[in-house]
Order: C-alpha cells, then sequence, then structure tokens
C-alpha cells in the first residue's frame, strides 16, 4: 500500500510538473519579453533576417510562432515604415535567404524596401549564395532593391531560372492497391492529378509553366528596375550562369564581395559615428503596431491558412488556418464599431472548405450591406476558397506574384480495402440506411449511383463558386467558366483577366479603402486589427482550459520564482532538506 501511495505520489508530481509548473516558466519568460522593450540607440542600423522565412501576418496567438523566426511580411511592411520616420534609425541590413522565399512575400519587402530606401535610409543586403532551386530569384530581387548587394567570397551565384517539383503517385497507388477515385472540376484543377497521374497532364503543364513564368518575369524585371539595367540583359546574364562570387561582381550581378562582419561593419560606417545593430524583432517589438490617430478608422482583418468551420484551436505553435467561426465574427465586429468606416481584409490562404468559406462571403456581404467598403489585400495566396472569400469584395488588390483563381472544386476519397489485404489487414464496411450511407467508405468503391450523386454534388458546388465570381467581379457566368475551370494565375495575370482590380499590398489596398470611404486626403485614421491579438494570459487560458484570471496568478507565482531573494530561499532549504539527507547540493550555483 505504501508502495502504491508513493506511485501515485510520483505520477501526480509528474503531472503537475508537466501541466503547470512547466507551462508556468515558459509563460514567465515569454511574458517578460513581451512586456520588456528595448531602447532604440540614438544611430541604429536594423539587421532583418530573411533566412529562418517568414509567415504572411503575425497570428493573434502570442505563441504561435514559438520555434519559429517570429516575423511576418505585414510585420517587416509595418515596422520598416516605422523606421523610415524614425530619425534614430540610419541603415539596414538584409540576411538573404539562399533557397528563395515566397514570390508575393518578396514583392511585398521589396516595396517596404523601396520606401524605406525613399526616406533617405540605407539598405546593404548579404547574401552566402543564390542556390538553383525554388524560387531563389524572389530572394535575389529583394537584394536587387538594396543601395549595396554583397555576396560571402567563397558563395557562388547559382540562379539561373525558376524551378519547381511535382511528386505524382499514381503508378505508386496502382502497385500498391490504392484507388484513388476523385472527381475534379474541371482540367486545370490539378491538386487531384498528384493522386491519380504519374505525369504532368497537358493542362497541368500549361498552367504552371505559365504562372512560373508570370513569376520569374516580374522578379527580374524589378530586379533589373533596381539595378539600373534592362530586363533581357539580366535575363541574359543570369541564364549564363552560374558564377563565383568573383564573376557575379564582374557582371554586375553584385556590388560587393566581403564576410557578413565586413558588411556590418561598413553600414555602421556609412550609419555614423557611435552606430549599433539591433535586431529587427526587438525594434520592432520596441515600437509595437502602428494605431494611428483620429475619429475615423479602417479594420485590418487578418486570415491565413487553409479555411476551416469552426474556431480556431489553442495551444502552443499551432499552424494557421482560417476559422470561418473566428473570422466571420471578426468582420461582424467591425461592422458594429461605428468608428469603422471601411474594412481591409488581407487574404493568404490556398484555398478550403466551400462551406467555410460561404459563412466568410456572408460577412463580407454583410460588411458592404452596412455601408462599410470592403478591399481584400491578397498575400501569398488567394486560391480556390482563398479566392471564394476575396470574390464579392468592393475591391481586390494583389502582388504581381500572388497565386490567385483556382476557381474550381475536387473531392473524392481513397479505397484502401485492397492495399491493406496485401498485408493481411482486412477492411470490412457496414452501413444502415440509404445507398449514399456508404460513399465514402474507404472499404469499397463509389457504386454508380453513389459517383453519380457525389459528382452531381460537385457540379452544385462548382455552379455556386461561378456565381460568386461572376456577381462580385460583375462577369458573366459565361465568361467566368472560360477563365475558371480551375486554373491558377498569378496576380499579374489575373489582373488582366478582370479577377483583381490593383497590384500592391497593403499600404495600397489601405489607401484604397480611404478612397471608398471617402476620408478626407488629410484627415489621420485609426487602424483597428481583428481578430484582437490574445495576451499570453488568455492563450493560457485556451491552452490549459483555466479562466485568464488564473492565469494571471499562475504567471505571477512564475514571476515570484524568478525573484533572485525568491530563488536564494528555496535554495537555501534545497540545502537544509540535503544535508539532512547527506547528498551534496551546489546551492550557490547560478542556475
Amino acid at each position: 500500500m505504501k508502495q502504491f501511495f508513493l506511485t501515485m505520489g510520483g505520477v501526480f508530481a509528474g503531472l503537475l510538473l508537466f501541466f503547470v509548473v512547466i507551462p508556468v516558466v515558459f509563460i514567465s519568460i515569454i511574458v517578460a519579453s513581451a512586456s520588456s522593450k528595448p531602447a532604440t540607440p540614438g544611430n541604429t542600423v536594423i539587421e532583418l533576417d530573411l533566412r529562418e522565412g517568414v509567415t504572411d501576418q503575425t497570428p493573434t496567438n502570442p505563441f504561435a510562432a514559438f520555434g519559429g523566426s517570429g516575423l511576418s511580411t505585414l510585420q517587416i511592411v509595418d515596422t520598416l515604415a516605422q523606421a523610415g520616420d524614425d530619425a534614430k534609425v540610419k541603415g539596414l541590413l538584409i540576411r538573404l535567404p539562399e533557397a528563395g522565399m515566397t514570390p508575393a512575400a518578396a514583392d511585398e519587402i521589396r516595396q517596404a524596401i523601396r520606401r524605406f530606401r525613399a526616406k533617405g535610409k540605407t539598405v546593404i543586403a548579404h547574401s552566402q549564395g543564390f542556390m538553383p532551386i525554388g524560387t531563389a530569384v524572389s530572394s535575389y530581387m529583394v537584394g536587387a532593391s538594396a543601395d549595396q548587394l554583397w555576396m560571402q567570397n567563397t558563395s557562388a551565384f547559382q540562379l539561373a531560372g525558376f524551378s519547381a517539383d511535382s511528386i505524382f503517385l499514381g503508378r505508386a497507388f496502382e502497385r500498391y492497391g490504392v484507388d484513388a477515385q476523385f472527381e475534379q472540376r474541371y482540367e486545370y484543377k490539378n491538386a487531384v492529378n498528384e493522386f491519380t497521374e504519374n505525369d504532368f497532364t497537358p493542362e497541368h503543364r500549361e498552367a504552371m509553366s505559365a504562372w512560373m513564368t508570370s513569376i520569374y518575369t516580374t522578379s527580374l524585371a524589378n530586379a533589373a528596375q533596381d539595378r539600373k539595367q534592362t530586363p533581357q540583359a539580366l535575363r541574359t546574364v543570369i541564364e549564363a550562369g552560374p558564377y563565383s562570387s568573383a564573376q557575379a561582381l564582374q557582371n554586375r550581378l553584385i556590388d560587393k564581395i566581403g564576410q557578413v562582419e565586413e558588411a556590418e561593419a561598413e553600414i555602421k560606417r556609412l550609419a555614423g559615428s557611435g552606430s549599433e545593430l539591433m535586431e529587427f524583432s526587438d525594434y520592432a517589438a520596441s515600437k509595437g503596431e502602428r494605431t494611428g490617430s483620429g475619429s475615423s478608422a479602417i479594420a485590418i482583418v487578418g486570415g491565413e491558412g487553409a479555411i476551416m468551420t469552426g474556431t480556431g484551436s489553442g495551444g502552443f505553435g499551432g499552424g494557421s488556418q482560417i476559422s470561418s467561426d473566428d473570422t466571420a465574427e471578426a468582420i461582424y465586429q467591425a461592422i458594429k464599431d461605428d468608428a469603422v468606416k471601411a474594412i481591409v481584409f488581407r487574404v493568404s490562404s490556398p484555398g478550403g472548405s466551400p462551406d467555410a468559406s460561404e459563412q466568410i462571403l456572408a460577412a463580407v456581404r454583410a460588411a458592404r450591406a452596412a455601408g462599410k467598403p470592403v478591399v481584400v489585400s491578397m498575400g501569398d495566396y488567394a486560391a480556390s476558397g482563398g479566392y471564394w472569400i476575396s470574390s464579392e469584395a468592393d475591391w481586390i488588390v494583389a502582388q504581381p506574384s500572388t497565386l490567385t483563381g483556382s476557381i474550381g472544386v475536387f473531392g473524392g476519397k481513397f479505397v484502401l480495402a485492397d492495399a491493406l489485404g496485401r498485408f493481411g489487414v482486412d477492411m470490412r464496411g457496414l452501413s444502415v440506411g440509404g445507398d449514399y450511407a456508404s460513399a465514402f467508405s474507404p472499404s469499397e468503391p463509389f457504386t454508380p449511383e453513389q459517383r453519380t450523386a457525389f459528382a452531381a454534388q460537385i457540379d452544385r458546388t462548382y455552379d455556386e463558386f461561378i456565381t460568386r465570381v461572376a456577381t462580385g467581379r460583375k462577369l458573366s457566368p459565361d465568361r467566368v467558366r472560360q477563365i475558371a475551370r480551375g486554373r491558377v494565375w498569378t496576380g499579374a495575370q489575373a489582373q488582366g483577366l478582370g479577377l483583381v482590380d490593383q497590384l500592391g499590398g497593403l499600404t495600397e489596398a489601405v489607401a484604397k479603402a480611404r478612397e471608398l470611404a471617402k476620408i478626407p486626403a488629410g484627415d489621420s485614421v485609426r487602424f483597428k486589427r481583428y481578430p484582437t491579438p490574445q495576451s499570453p494570459f488568455e492563450a493560457l487560458s485556451d491552452a490549459f482550459g483555466v479562466s485568464s484570471e488564473a492565469a494571471r496568478v499562475l504567471v505571477g507565482i512564475g514571476g515570484v520564482m524568478n525573484d533572485p531573494q525568491a530563488e536564494a530561499l528555496v535554495r537555501r532549504v534545497q540545502a537544509d532538506r540535503a544535508r539532512a539527507s547527506g547528498a551534496t547540493v551546489l546551492a550557490d550555483q547560478p542556475y
């Protein structure tokens, strides 16, 4: 019995440690770091490291970015705008990724860098090479927007184009008995192909080649403009590569060769005597998000990730998603706020549930019906469901490299019975009710009647999508069907088709929202962000099922335990107990 209680006590202590003590310490550290705002030195150079990647938007959950870079495209744009007006900030040092970055994010960051330079600030970008993979052309475009583009002496300029790879599982599925049964509308809705094909279909190849060419051409044109060359001349040189750093310098692809420490020394020299480097995240924390001033407000509603029904999940470090309940509620909150005169809806999504998309679109309609114009600002993606929720806005702004459109639908299932049977696993299904009850069972294929019924549902969803686009974009349904068929377009291509109104980023979207809301040009405006960012206490409440008040108490306990006097007292108690038991304790070590 004694052993039982000892065991139970150990289990309880372990659970207490895992669910209370560790979270308390973790939250205390985060809260302490969040509450401390470093001061900006007199002559400051901000260092922006893009090598860890960026999200499109800053998560509302303060712990969602734990373990990552913690930077977002919109945060970078906002912070550079504030730094441009900050007399203490003299320059910017950028660390470029070798394998590239999301093209639309690169577009928006480049625009922010150009606005920063226009305020008389100096920018140096440093690269440890440009790889011949992925979207390295986007990374080069960002580097080209700097006053000086440096490269490490041992690094290679291997950028020679834009490449992408696709994996097709059709042959493997056939070999191992997996039956992929899907309906797609229509031939350009290519997400299905990776399960059913072993190579690009002609339509898949056509569409993918088109948007890749659009991104490549746009990126080269922007880089050529910033480096004062013609697009064709720059393209000819790049495609004749690869080059060593010395050859890249000789071909005017970069400006200087040197280690990052040398680039740091140079930009500090240009910034003036006594200048200091400051990490971008520290500077951003010291400034916070711009809120603006004035009686009129523009709501900025954010949505990033797959579109799903319901509400967002709590917890730490979860991936981004657009939850229909949360996003619709955010728009309705903006509608109810009398100070809000217009809504900028930032969308970065590859798609998702049609039902969730329709719920969000209904909120967009309600905003317009309430007399509040809605301007969509498209981020990295606004395709499929991402375009559905954007389609009926008053105005759509996209980056030239945003991937959008994909006006189509697909659905289906994998039949796994044969595949599992080859490993001695037998799958059998049972159902009661109508024939369609077992339609999505993985144990057997669609019956002809089930396939017909499912195809009809896919057709209805596609027709509904066409109707929303035709209504919102003021196009005939026949015209939408011609340009839809599931095809992905870049923002530059979509503008020519009438699917996008303007090329640009959040800055241009805000300017259009002011115009549509008829806010006088000389009037200041406030920015109100929805969904409202969670405090650490609210995030802790969601994650562990406690009230925010209790969370504050737990964090308070954690704060007390970080107090030096409290730590000294704990160490003394530990030492006294250890002496009593004969153990050795390094009680004075600074743990």
